[in-house]
C-alpha cells in the first residue's frame, strides 16, 4: 500500500483537510506510523525498544497503542485519546474517533492469551466508546458514541447504549460507503444516547454548509 492511497483512504473520510499533505500532520497518522515501527520492533522480541518507540508515540499524539496490536490496512484514528491493548486485532478500513478504548477484561485472573477485541474489516467506532474483552465486531458494524461493549457484534450492526445493544438502521444507511461517527442521523436512539447524537449530526450539517460557502467564496474570488 503507498502513502499516497493511504492518505487518500483518510481525506474520503473526513472534510476537514484540503489536501493530502494536511493529513500527514493528523496524531493519528503519526501514531500509526510509530506502531508499525513498535511493532516490528515487538516482534522481533526487542520489547524493550518496541516500548520506547510507544511511549515517545504517545506523548507526541496522546494515542496509546501497544506495540503487540495487530493493525492492517488504511487505519484512521481521527483525533486522539485512544488506548489499544495487547492483543487487539484490527482489520482493514477502520475508523475509530477520539477517547475510544480497545480494552482487556478480568486482567487480575492470570490467564494469558486474548484480552483484547477484534475489529473486522470497515467497523467504525463513535468517540468515547469503549469496546472490552476478547470479542469480535463483524465487519462494516458500527459502535455509537459513548457505548460500551462487552459482547459479540454481528455484521453490520449498529450498536449504541450502556451495555450497548442493536438498533434498527435503515438500508439506505447501511449501504452507505461511509458514515461518520458510525451512526446514522436519521436513527432514534435510546434516551442515553439520543441528544448527544443529534448535537453531533448538527455539528456535521453546519460543518458541511460551511464547507459549501467556503467553495462558492473561492468561486466567486476566481
Amino acid at each position: 500500500m503507498s502513502l499516497l492511497t493511504y492518505l487518500d483512504s483518510i481525506k474520503s473520510r473526513d472534510p476537514a483537510p484540503r489536501s493530502r499533505w494536511e493529513v500527514l500532520t493528523y496524531p493519528g497518522v503519526l501514531a500509526l506510523g510509530l506502531h508499525r515501527i513498535a511493532h516490528g520492533l515487538y516482534n522481533a522480541r526487542l520489547f524493550l525498544l518496541a516500548r520506547i518507540v510507544n511511549h515517545a508515540s504517545r506523548f507526541l499524539t496522546a494515542i496509546d497503542i501497544h506495540p503487540g496490536a495487530t493493525i492492517g490496512r488504511n487505519f484512521f484514528i481521527d483525533h486522539g485519546f485512544v488506548v489499544i491493548g495487547e492483543t487487539a486485532v484490527i482489520g482493514n478500513n477502520v475508523t475509530i474517533y477520539q477517547c475510544v478504548t480497545l480494552g482487556g477484561t478480568d486482567p487480575a485472573n492470570g490467564v494469558p492469551g486474548k484480552r483484547h477485541p477484534t475489529l473486522e474489516d470497515g467497523v467504525i467506532i463513535g468517540s468515547g466508546a469503549q469496546v472490552l474483552g476478547p470479542i469480535t465486531v463483524g465487519n462494516r458494524a458500527r459502535v455509537g458514541a459513548n457505548a460500551v461493549v462487552t459482547r459479540d457484534v454481528p455484521e453490520g450492526a449498529t450498536m449504541v447504549g450502556i451495555p450497548a445493544r442493536s438498533v434498527p438502521v435503515d438500508v439506505g444507511d447501511y449501504a452507505k460507503p461511509f458514515l461518520p461517527y458510525g451512526t446514522p442521523c436519521s436513527q432514534k436512539y435510546d434516551p442515553e444516547t439520543q441528544k448527544f447524537e443529534l448535537l453531533r449530526c448538527e455539528v456535521e450539517m453546519l460543518r458541511a454548509r460551511l464547507n459549501a460557502l467556503t467553495d462558492d467564496d473561492k468561486k466567486r474570488s476566481a
